[in-house]
């Protein structure tokens, strides 16, 4: 097993790891959306559109860092705040993965990190 850690997604806060590498997949913690740059909470007073497209960017750096991209991922699955977001957060998503539609779960939370409105953790293969 290999440790994933990316200077790209933002800092880890627990006991976790970005992601881990084992048998040719990538499995990801969680991400929210937090600016890797400044580990500020700049987009968290956005729309859940907007937290969507931020949140798969840092999944995006993780991926990179083990070797593996969006387009590789098998299965997603997605922490929203509040259901009544499952539109726009589907938008984004959408919009972000394209014709790749990984298999994907999608669940409402009680609470979030940070008051984030979505997060989203991935299962992936390497390239």
């Amino acid at each position: 097993m290999k440790r994933i850690r990316s200077d790209r997604a933002p800092k880890e806060v627990g006991p976790y790891a970005h992601a881990w590498v084992h048998n040719g997949m990538v499995y990801s913690s969680g991400q929210i959306a937090v600016n890797p740059k400044s580990w500020e909470c700049d987009f968290l007073d956005q729309d859940v559109k907007v937290q969507t497209k931020h949140v798969l960017t840092n999944i995006w750096a993780v991926l990179e860092e083990a070797w593996s991209s969006l387009s590789h991922v098998v299965k997603a699955t997605v922490y929203l705040a509040d259901m009544a977001d499952y539109i726009q957060m589907n938008e984004a998503y959408a919009e972000v993965f394209g014709d790749h539609a990984p298999a994907r779960s999608a669940f409402a939370v009680a609470w979030l990190p940070l008051w984030a409105k979505v997060e989203i953790e991935v299962i992936a293969v390497c390239k």
